[in-house]
């Protein structure tokens, strides 16, 4: 998606653009290889793709998620909505309809070129010269003055930067996995409302459903690995979500449950960073290939497209070399892209554990009446990531002082109350 719409920016720019995939093409693919993770759309990407024209045919299709259902062991709901003051939200839209929007969109641009099955295999930055394998074919070549790398989290692009001196890179692997569930329409109706992240939260796992256009729900299971290896019969599954999804049990269906979860093997997630972003004025990266980061704020792809608007926003101003570009890029970057990936491991803990706490929702009480008495002055953490286009970075820095005040009152108050019981002790002897 990143590729594709970095693509636009460039043919609207009026660069001659070649877009090289590896898979087939997804509007004609009978099957879509890849993960299948529902997208959640916010500010960020709403943005990027505003900037190209496509914001309102995306959202025109996708599911308004006004806030987060909380599904309790024993099956009972309970709702917390992401912005009840301003009424922002989420949305949920399918992976494919937005590939295929972005593509139609590239088929509309003369100089855009599509090229899929082209597999990278090796990168000459110095020369800008690419070889490609293809399907029953005789490897392509191809020459670019700049390589721009949108190719996922294993990018090839990326690999081949890692040679070059002073390029910093790291990547984690989490011990939780997860596997894709689905929960059906039933009568064509959605069994749940819609227009809510469903969480089931359970300390050191969690599952989670986005809505469906068709009226399904995709569900994911996210748990350590050790907890999937346990489950290794029907009869176990069952007794598992007995135990602890009792009420999405009926909705799942035993059957399609066993047949789900028993025919692919759980996935893992890992988290990279890296730094810079580009070699010279010869390549860059953008997306998962720069920064990739597990799923559970929902910002991959929202972050992958504030990457182009940046970019672009950047290659835009008046006189500034493509060298000078790239690097102001990975400078105004880097630290926004790895505040990103540190808080997306941080909310896996939120919603699998924090969100059914009382002093989650006492703290998220306290920011939404602040927010609602000073919405200029004290946003959320979470209002600030996902809707607006505060640096990532400045999000963290001003959860931290939200953080300070907050203690620095509570002490106030407890010291306060400490000198009054002081007080009203001694005159009582």
């Amino acid at each position: 998606m990143v590729g594709s719409l970095a693509a636009l920016n460039f043919a609207r720019k009026g660069y001659e653009v070649d877009l090289y995939e590896y898979r087939q093409d997804i509007r004609t693919a009978e099957l879509v290889q890849g993960r299948s993770i529902n997208l959640a759309l916010s500010q960020r990407g709403r943005k990027a793709l505003a900037e190209v024209g496509l914001e309102d045919e995306v959202l025109s299709t996708a599911i308004p998620m006004r806030g987060r259902m909380l599904h309790d062991v024993k099956g009972n709901t309970s709702i917390v909505l992401y912005d009840p003051c301003t009424k922002q939200c989420l949305y949920s839209v399918g992976r494919k309809h937005l590939n295929e929007v972005l593509l139609n969109a590239g088929e509309k641009f003369p100089n855009i070129h599509h090229h899929f099955e082209h597999k990278l295999s090796s990168v000459n930055f110095n020369e800008g010269s690419m070889r490609f394998k293809r399907p029953f074919q005789e490897d392509a070549e191809a020459k670019a003055d700049l390589i721009v790398g949108c190719d996922g989290a294993f990018s090839a692009v990326r690999q081949q930067m890692i040679k070059k001196y002073g390029f910093n890179f790291s990547q984690e692997y989490i011990e939780h996995g997860y596997l894709e569930l689905c929960i059906p329409a039933k009568n064509n109706e959605f069994q749940m409302p819609a227009n809510y992240l469903h969480i089931w939260p359970r300390d050191t796992f969690m599952m989670i459903a986005l809505p469906n256009q068709d009226k399904s729900f995709t569900v994911t299971l996210s748990m350590p690995f050790k907890v999937f290896a346990d489950i290794k019969t029907p009869k176990d599954l069952l007794e598992f979500f007995i135990k602890y999804y009792i009420d999405a049990l009926p909705l799942l269906g035993e059957e399609k449950l066993i047949k789900d979860f028993f025919k692919s093997k759980p996935q893992y997630l890992l988290s990279i960073k890296c730094n810079p972003y580009h070699f010279e004025s010869k390549a860059v990266l953008l997306g998962d290939a720069a920064h990739a980061m597990v799923p559970y704020y929902g910002q991959g792809m929202n972050a992958g497209m504030e990457d182009c608007s940046l970019l672009f926003s950047i290659i835009s101003q008046t006189e500034i070399t493509l060298d000078k570009a790239l690097l102001q890029f990975t400078e105004s970057r880097w630290r926004d892209a790895h505040a990103i990936c540190d808080l997306a491991m941080y909310n896996y803990v939120e919603m699998r554990d924090l969100t059914k706490r009382v002093t989650f929702k006492c703290r998220k009480f306290l920011d939404t009446t602040l927010f609602r008495f000073f919405p200029t002055i004290w946003v959320p953490l979470y209002n600030s990531v996902s809707f607006t286009s505060m640096p990532y970075n400045k999000c963290i820095a001003n959860r931290k002082w939200q953080d300070k005040i907050l203690r620095n009152i509570f002490y106030t108050i407890l010291s306060g109350a400490l000198v009054t019981a002081t007080a009203l002790y001694v005159t009582n002897l």
